[in-house]
């Protein structure tokens, strides 16, 4: 759990009727449930139902979760045993492979949703930090990003630069998105989760 300010303040102004903070919510964490979904090899119909659930959910217990930042861990929770659920109710799956609905997840299976969850998080960030930059910056950023990557000459005749200015315009656009405060956020809270780790092992040798 990491205390990211922006959560904690979607999860307080949700928790409030704030339909914005809903929306943001909902947009940012639609993909972490999604990728969860698709883990456990539903189909579409079968998602969408899931998704629907889990937000329903949401709505019904916001106001239960004793800590705003805990909100990715409870999303995945609830969407993995939800999927869980389809499965038994659908026979598709021998239910003696299933875990029990109110079993904690397996050191693998916490393992795989923390990931899951620092990539939505990852993801996130991202795209606040994009939507916070100058249209020029997100217009040429997003012309060499696409698949595949716009000539220099086309950018040139799209945006009105010279061919010769592209690649520092590039650079000055990349170094605002690596020092947007979404992005600074993400990188501490890696940092801060790898050192505590550190500390950790570091406890365990203890002299035999």
């Amino acid at each position: 759990m990491r205390n990211d300010p922006m959560v904690i303040a979607l999860v307080t102004r949700a928790a409030a009727g704030d339909q914005g903070a809903w929306d943001k919510i909902v947009e940012r964490y639609s993909p972490l449930v999604w990728s969860i979904c698709l883990r456990y090899q539903l189909d579409r119909h079968d998602i969408d139902d899931i998704g629907q659930n889990v937000w329903l959910l949401l709505v019904e217990r916001i106001g239960q979760l004793r800590e705003p930042a805990a909100l990715p861990g409870w999303l995945a929770t609830t969407t993995q045993r939800e999927c869980l659920r389809v499965l038994r109710a659908g026979r598709r799956h021998d239910h003696a492979g299933l875990p029990a609905e109110d079993q904690m997840p397996s050191d693998a299976d916490a393992a795989m949703i923390e990931q899951e969850i620092l990539i939505a998080e990852r993801d996130a960030a991202l795209r606040a930090a994009f939507a916070e930059l100058g249209p020029s910056c997100r217009e040429l950023l997003s012309m060499l990003i696409c698949d595949p990557p716009c000539a220099y000459t086309q950018i040139s005749a799209t945006l009105g630069v010279a061919v010769g200015s592209i690649g520092p315009m590039r650079a000055r656009c990349l170094e605002r998105l690596r020092h947007s405060p979404h992005l600074t956020a993400i990188a501490y809270g890696a940092w801060n989760a790898e050192a505590n780790q550190t500390k950790g092992e570091r406890g365990d040798q203890r002299p035999r």
